[in-house]
């Protein structure tokens, strides 16, 4: 799991520093953090990465932009959404635009752990 490499995309600050300590937690620690969407999909666009886990309220481009610009270069990478958004409307929203997951705030270590594993992350 060590080798895996995960773009983090989060405007908030404190939620990327939670992401990170749980991803540190389950023995992640190849994470790139993004502060919005458009960053997110810039260093997605420069490097490599085998997971991407972004919010869906940020400045810049939405998590759910972010999901469509990633998509239309990459169909297979898995992009789990980080929200407090769960209502079925936006879940069906997300599905369509090619989310592989969804984490739903708050978590804990042992959530994002389940995420992983179930990538082969």
């Amino acid at each position: 799991m060590s080798d895996t490499r995960v773009l983090v995309a989060d405007d908030s600050s404190t939620m990327r520093k939670i992401i990170l300590r749980s991803l540190s937690a389950v023995g992640v620690t190849n994470v790139v953090e993004a502060a919005d969407g458009d960053e997110a999909v810039n260093l997605f666009n420069a490097g490599e990465f085998d997971l991407v886990l972004t919010d869906w309220n940020m400045p810049g481009k939405s998590g759910l932009e972010v999901i469509q610009e990633i998509r239309a270069k990459n169909k297979d990478i898995p992009i789990v959404m980080v929200t407090t958004e769960a209502e079925k409307s936006r879940v069906v929203e997300a599905i369509q635009a090619g989310v592989s997951d969804y984490l739903v705030k708050p978590f804990t270590a042992e959530t994002l752990r389940e995420k992983l594993e179930k990538f082969d992350c």
